[in-house]
């Protein structure tokens, strides 16, 4: 599980299910007569429609983001069954506002909704839209923990780079693998990938205008290969650092910690070291 995969919109429903859970154990009902104090956890039917549906709503949006490769229930995603939920919850809770009590207002008891329920509604109300804009809203989709910069700008065409792929500012390895012992560049020569010499201004920068540099993902995504085939060849996990050799489109060609290349079609939102 890696935290860092989390976005702004878990974080809002993962607030809005603590205060389901604390709005569970207050009072559900405020009565004329002396009624008692009645929670959630005395109605079965309000408990599960609302309260722990929202909580499980909201445990399984979180889940869809923290696993690596979430598993599926009938054919659906952890993500979609948990927005389901949440949308329910909601409903259920504005039922249960317009008629707190159900059949027991029969008796000729006022009933009228409590700080449980006012709490509950408006926390399934919240849960609701946070699971609804972690889909649609671009400012909900920004990771909920940015990645941590590098200690010092990189370079990663002159020598041993500041930040490193994960853990910037510690002991690195050379960010460009060859087989067996890496060599020293030459003079006039500039270091290259997969043991290709490259030489001129030209290889400095990469080729064209492109200046390369280190960059991190919000979220986890595939890396495809160079040739445009369809399947990924490699992951690139949030909270580690990559670097992007060159740019194809609006994708970029970036290099993993294996010395893989590959392209990145999904450059929205990334972290620039």
């Amino acid at each position: 599980m890696n935290i860092r995969s989390l976005t702004r919109g878990d974080g809002v429903v993962i607030g809005a299910a603590v205060l389901l859970f604390i709005a569970s154990f207050l009072s559900t009902f405020d009565c004329e007569a002396t009624c008692g104090e009645i929670s959630a956890w005395d109605s079965g039917s309000l408990l599960l429609s609302v309260y722990l549906a929202g909580i499980i709503s909201a445990a399984l949006i979180v889940l869809s983001h923290l696993l690596p490769r979430p598993p599926k229930v009938l054919g659906l995603e952890l993500g979609q069954i948990g927005l389901v939920l949440a949308v329910f919850t909601a409903w259920s809770a504005l039922g249960a506002i317009f008629d707190p009590a159900g059949s027991l207002s029969d008796g000729g008891i006022s009933f009228d909704a409590g700080a449980g329920l006012i709490l509950g509604f408006i926390a399934a109300l919240v849960l609701a839209a946070g699971a609804v804009g972690n889909q649609l809203i671009g400012a909900l989709k920004a990771p909920l923990i940015g990645a941590p910069r590098p200690a010092a700008p990189a370079a990663p065409y002159s020598g041993q780079p500041q930040g490193g792929y994960g853990y910037p500012g510690a002991q690195q390895q050379q960010p460009y693998p060859q087989q067996g012992q890496p060599q020293q560049p030459q003079q006039g020569q500039q270091p290259s990938y997969g043991g290709q010499p490259q030489h001129g201004p030209a290889a400095a920068q990469g080729g064209g205008d492109f200046a390369p540099f280190w960059f991190a993902v919000p979220v986890a995504r595939p890396l495809y290969g160079e040739d445009g085939s369809p399947t990924p060849i490699a992951e690139l996990a949030p909270g580690t650092w990559y670097l992007a050799v060159d740019q194809r489109g609006q994708g970029l060609i970036a290099q993993t910690q294996d010395g893989r290349r590959g392209l990145l079609q999904d450059t929205t939102g990334i972290q620039r070291g």
